[in-house]
């Protein structure tokens, strides 16, 4: 990563840029901060509090706090538990209400990581803010010819920032970033991105960061050991309801439909005629009858779907060398891969944009789509272009 400099006005001499670095107490973002201190940024440390049911907290606080001290570095614990209440929480406990499969993840880098710690760094005098995601960003300049008013032709320098998939495609989290703008990008560092897991936990170790062996948070950050049936029914009173088949036939029941997600086979009962019955998979809910459509084995023609609908689409930057503009409306076509859930094999799909919207279509059906959820897309050379949120 190229070191940037800055130019102290007063005493006209170069600084380093002053980074703030997202410190959750993991190895990640521990390397990205020691990495960039390494390079010779001016580093600040900051531990993010939101909102957590498990007390893990004060404990991740310690361990991100023991790293800044190991790496000689300022920090501060910032307080966002508010933020992180009305903007993840109550976004994730609506949408589950409302029969959708919301990603808070997504939503708590979009409003908590690049929104308000982005806007707090800034207002204290940093130049940019950095996180342990696995993530690459690249820095692009391209000159574009113009004409002006008196038809004379002339190149204006363009400069914007590209997301890319990290090294280490088994850790790649851009899926989780789609909703980034280039203005929060020209402000962003991701340290790690360019390295495998295993490189960052041996670099952790031999700067002698206490973190070097801690495990991998898993599942939704601020639940930590609570399942997410059990967080939602705190705020949506749980109703039994029936599961019923593709024919309408009542075989189970469960305990509300707001509760499940498309793909899920636990958490619900079913009576199964034959001992060599196969699982039993959510297919589709009824929100208004409260039920739930599950069918029989994963590879049950109900679980896969060829075409989703995108709202709330957000472009990391134009894509204009793959839009073909018809006459009259716009329509865009671009080839394109894209997953719609996280971890899922990119496979290859159509972005369209036509009179009904933006959507998807994939060469081959996509198993277990459920809407709420981001549907990423990205070029063949591993550039993230952007996502939306399945509406349909």
């Amino acid at each position: 990563m190229e070191r940037i400099w800055t130019k102290n006005k007063k005493v006209n001499s170069a600084i380093a840029a002053r980074v703030f670095v997202g410190m959750s107490g993991g190895v990640d973002s521990s390397v990205a901060a020691y990495l960039l201190r390494k390079q010779g940024y001016d580093v600040v440390g900051v531990f993010m509090h939101s909102f957590n049911l498990d007390g893990c907290e004060e404990r991740d606080a310690e361990d991100a706090r023991r790293v800044a001290e190991k790496l000689d570095i300022p920090f501060y614990v910032m307080d966002f538990e508010k933020e992180y209440k009305k903007y993840v929480v109550e976004y994730m406990v609506r949408g589950y209400a409302a029969g959708l499969t919301p990603n808070p993840d997504v939503m708590c880098n979009k409003e908590i990581k690049f929104g308000f710690f982005l806007k707090k760094a800034l207002e204290l005098g940093a130049d940019f803010v950095a996180t342990g995601h696995y993530v690459r960003l690249r820095r692009t300049s391209r000159k574009y010819s113009v004409v002006s008013r008196k038809r004379n032709a002339r190149s204006l320098p363009t400069t914007y920032y590209q997301l890319l998939t990290a090294c280490d495609t088994a850790k790649d989290q851009s899926y989780f970033l789609w909703t980034l703008t280039q203005e929060q990008l020209a402000r962003c560092l991701f340290p790690i991105g360019g390295y495998q897991k295993p490189k960052v936990r041996a670099m952790a170790k031999q700067a002698g960061l206490s973190t070097a062996s801690k495990k991998d948070s898993q599942g939704i950050c601020f639940l930590g050991k609570v399942t997410i049936a059990d967080f939602l029914k705190e705020y949506i009173p749980a109703q039994k309801g029936m599961v019923v088949n593709e024919k309408g036939e009542a075989i189970g029941e469960h305990d509300g439909a707001q509760f499940y997600t498309i793909g899920q086979r636990h958490g619900f009962d079913v009576r199964s005629k034959t001992s060599e019955a196969k699982p039993y998979y959510v297919a589709d809910k009824n929100i208004a009858e409260n039920k739930i459509i599950a069918v029989e084995g994963d590879n049950n023609a109900a679980l896969f779907r060829k075409e989703v609908q995108l709202a709330n689409v957000n472009f990391i930057r134009p894509i204009i060398s793959l839009i073909r503009a018809n006459k009259g409306y716009k329509d865009i076509k671009a080839d394109v891969w894209a997953r719609v859930r996280y971890r899922q094999p990119l496979a290859k799909a159509k972005l369209i944009q036509d009179e009904s919207g933006i959507k998807l279509i994939f060469e081959k059906p996509q198993k277990f789509v459920a809407s709420g959820q981001s549907a990423v897309f990205y070029s063949s050379q591993g550039e993230m272009l952007g996502g939306g949120i399945i509406a349909n």
